[in-house]
């Protein structure tokens, strides 16, 4: 994740739609997808996550986005609860195994090794928290992460939001030339002030070559292409990409915690589904 500033509100414009969250949050992807991975979270109560899908990441070294959490492997920050994964993020003291010392904990998982893929239906039934200083995210990054590196290897943020932004949801892609804040994103607000924190929603993405459709629950709010590149700029979507889930606590865009921030904060995610287009 890198930062994206709330001035790209006025140059992408906000998108406002009513949304009937409870019926269009579990509606089946159309016909033309089949299921090729998921994760339907229903463990065990107290269960960790299952290892042969996920690996969890630790550190507390800020992400590259100056972040206050300590990513940790412990239950208490990930866990599956009433068929949902769960992610913490806890105010406590806490120094990890390299000597870095937090004062909150959490907790990022990915796919990296485990699945990855190129093109498809990408989605996750989430509930994500509000508050100051909280930034949740669901997105992808390319799987030759490690050689080609960031943002070369391409970065898809299904659905990012900082906290104090409880009804605005982003969707952004990073590649060369149009990384951080030159991320070429759009926001998606509910309407009425109603927050993403109240109910479940699904965050998804169609990508297929030379394009990515955007989706929260049943709308379609952007499309990107390589059209929307700077000039010279790379289309890097043409790999596979493999999945990423985390709940982060400050950082350059979402900011510090204040004292409105209450804690513990969870994330919890129903399921992860990815699907390939049928032939």
């Amino acid at each position: 994740m890198t930062p994206r500033r709330l001035r790209r509100l006025v140059r992408t414009g906000i998108i406002v739609l009513v949304l009937c969250s409870a019926a269009f949050a579990q509606a089946p992807p159309p016909q033309q997808w089949r299921l090729a991975w998921s994760d339907e979270f229903n463990g065990p109560n107290g269960s960790p996550v299952d290892p042969a899908k996920w690996v969890l990441e630790t550190g507390g070294q800020g992400w590259g986005n100056h972040e206050l959490e300590y990513y940790t492997s412990r239950p208490q920050n990930a866990y599956q609860q009433d068929g949902n994964l769960v992610i913490k993020a806890i105010a406590e003291e806490y120094t990890g195994a390299d000597g870095v010392r937090r004062a909150y904990t959490s907790a990022r998982l990915k796919t990296q090794g485990k699945f990855d893929q190129a093109y498809g239906r990408f989605e996750a039934r989430i509930k994500i928290p509000a508050g100051q200083g909280l930034w949740p995210a669901f997105w992808m990054l390319g799987a030759d992460f490690h050689g080609e590196n960031w943002p070369g290897c391409g970065e898809i943020d299904i659905m990012e939001n900082v906290g104090k932004e409880p009804e605005i949801v982003h969707g952004t892609i990073h590649g060369p030339k149009y990384s951080g804040e030159a991320g070429i994103g759009a926001p998606y607000q509910l309407a009425g002030r109603l927050k993403f924190s109240a109910d479940y929603h699904l965050f998804a993405v169609e990508w297929e070559p030379s394009v990515i459709r955007f989706y929260v629950d049943q709308d379609l709010y952007a499309t990107r292409t390589p059209a929307d590149l700077p000039k010279g700029a790379r289309w890097v979507y043409d790999h596979p990409f493999f999945l990423l889930l985390n709940l982060a606590v400050g950082g350059d865009w979402p900011g510090s915690p204040d004292a409105t921030t209450t804690f513990p904060q969870t994330m919890l995610v129903d399921y992860v589904r990815v699907y390939r287009r049928a032939k």
